[in-house]
């Protein structure tokens, strides 16, 4: 007797696109699925979505405002609150430990401030009528970061460091 001859399932029916798959060959995620509206999301009026987009501006500026404070302002004063450690108890070694703490929370609560307020320029985008999915945090930060570079480099080598200054004319060599 013949053995039975088994169907076989057609190509299309294996999803391997990562895409569709959440990233991975072997099925999706959960709640990776791309969301699918049953009508058009209705669009608010003009007046609102000009609104919406000023509110969006508005906190795409504190995000920048806030990123260009990591390269000098939150620092210093940091450094001036464990200068005041160090001056209150005598210890520098407290005034150092101080310092540092000061600045890992700092930074930190900053950082974390600063996703919420990102998220909340995502949804307002999308309220203003813009198709936002990711957030401007992470560009913000990197061009912030170059920018405190360069300015940091200018003071450094040009204005303050390594006997040269630009202000007072003087050659180090």
């Amino acid at each position: 007797m013949p053995a039975p001859k088994r169907a076989e399932a057609p190509a299309t029916d294996m999803r391997s696109d990562p895409s569709e798959t959440g990233g991975l060959f072997v099925g999706r995620r959960p709640g990776s699925r791309p969301v699918r509206y049953r009508d058009q999301p209705q669009l608010a009026g003009p007046r609102r979505r000009k609104a919406d987009r000023l509110l969006a501006n508005a906190l795409l500026t504190s995000i920048v405002v806030a990123c260009l404070l990591f390269w000098g302002p939150i620092p210093i004063l940091c450094l001036w609150v464990g200068s005041q450690a160090d001056y209150l108890s005598g210890s520098v070694s407290l005034g150092i430990l101080v310092a540092f703490l000061t600045v890992l929370g700092t930074l930190f609560g900053a950082l974390a401030l600063l996703m919420r307020v990102d998220a909340a320029w995502i949804l307002v985008r999308r309220a203003a009528g813009v198709d936002q999915r990711s957030g401007a945090l992470g560009r913000v930060f990197a061009i912030t970061a170059g920018v405190g570079a360069i300015v940091f480099c200018v003071w450094f080598f040009g204005i303050h460091g390594s006997g040269s200054s630009l202000v007072s004319g003087q050659s180090g060599l």
